[in-house]
């Protein structure tokens, strides 16, 4: 490993990109200017060796998956994102879809006798699903199955949780926590730039906001993941920014345990007209976040976004993570138009799709405790 950096190193085109390199290999921290100039000069092959490099080190070939699925309570939201192809207004609820808490709670039963860890719950902003109601669906999940983690809420659905509810964020997570959530999945962050949040999604919770829950729930012992949504309208150096302040928080809090970057898709919404990223793209992105958040200890490619070969290509390019079994539980990127339509794939699809590029499967519970490795198993049958 060390040879192929010092010959990354020796053959780097240009001093700004050796730099860089020199410290990589002596886990240095890049600064915004050096990740800008990694966008800018750094070609795949180069981003993605010092990417695989850091991968490596920190992880060697262990690559994470967890059993877990989805419930979407709405489609239903009270706002209007240029990019999301998933919602639909409250003022035309009448498409969309509305679960009551027993249906969400036999969603939950239908996983009994089965080897789920997650429950992640995320979906529309709806008017009428307030504090008291995902309150009671928590503590009703939690008595049917204490064991199940149940990773919950945006920061955008915290967010007007806490505001209708009159509630500080401070307050609001201790009673969510209290009531069974575990830890908070990383979506709504979108980019937090203003120029471009303004252009995208600008009616709902700003920059601040979203880490000031997210550091609210690490204050409180919870972990969280943090999203950037890429590839539409920003610039490299909004990408840069949107990954210096998760780098600020995380090193004050510690709380976070992967970065998840999202990428745009541009079926069925209002910003049809902007062209996706392409795969190069995808994966330099995946790499130079690698590099940059030196301090996050996993990097995810979201299988049901990329699709399966992606993500499996991912995994050189600094990724340790490809999300869990889903069980076609989320239509929010089938709906963009992602490759995954039905996304669902066994433990044993999962095991098969990173041996296939030589790394080694782990099964992991969301904070990233190992279930089972499952790199010597011959054949998986669940």
């Amino acid at each position: 490993m060390n040879a192929s950096i010092d010959m990354l190193i020796d053959t780097a085109p240009g001093e700004d990109l050796k730099a860089i390199a020199l410290k990589v290999r002596s886990s240095e921290r890049i600064t915004d200017d050096e990740c800008l100039v990694l966008f800018e000069k750094g070609s795949l092959a180069f981003v993605g060796a010092l990417a695989n490099f850091i991968r490596e080190k920190l992880h060697g070939d262990t690559t994470y998956f967890n059993r877990n699925f989805h419930i979407e309570p709405t489609n239903v939201c009270a706002f209007s994102c240029e990019f999301c192809s998933y919602s639909r207004l409250y003022a035309h609820k009448e498409e969309g879809w509305e679960l009551s808490i027993d249906q969400m709670l036999d969603i939950v039963k239908t996983y009994d006798g089965k080897p789920i860890t997650e429950v992640h719950i995320v979906g529309g902003v709806h008017p009428k699903m307030n504090m008291a109601y995902f309150i009671e669906l928590m503590q009703k999940i939690k008595a049917h199955r204490p064991e199940l983690h149940v990773k919950a809420f945006t920061a955008v659905e915290l967010d007007y949780m806490f505001r209708k509810a009159k509630l500080s964020i401070e307050e609001g997570m201790k009673q969510l926590h209290a009531a069974g959530l575990d830890s908070l999945p990383g979506g709504g962050a979108e980019i937090f730039h203003p120029e471009i949040r303004e252009q995208i999604c600008a009616d709902k919770v700003d920059a601040n906001g979203w880490l000031a829950i997210h550091e609210a729930a690490h204050n409180l012992g919870m972990h969280s993941n943090a999203t950037m949504l890429y590839g539409h309208i920003e610039k490299y150096e909004h990408r840069v920014d949107h990954m210096r302040r998760l780098r600020e928080l995380q090193d004050k809090t510690g709380g976070f345990n992967t970065f998840i970057p999202l990428k745009f898709r541009n079926m069925d919404n209002a910003m049809s007209h902007v062209p996706e990223s392409t795969i190069i793209e995808d994966m330099r992105l995946y790499a130079i976040a690698r590099i940059y958040l030196d301090n996050f200890p996993h990097l995810k490619a979201y299988w049901p976004m990329l699709g399966r070969q992606n993500a499996q290509l991912s995994l050189s390019f600094g990724v340790n993570d490809i999300d869990g079994t889903i069980d076609d539980s989320t239509k929010i990127y089938s709906m963009a138009g992602s490759e995954e339509q039905t996304p669902a794939m066994s433990t044993a699809e999962l095991v098969t799709l990173i041996k296939q590029v030589k790394r080694k499967p782990v099964e992991r519970d969301t904070l990233y405790n190992m279930v089972k490795d499952y790199s010597d198993a011959d054949l998986v049958t669940t």
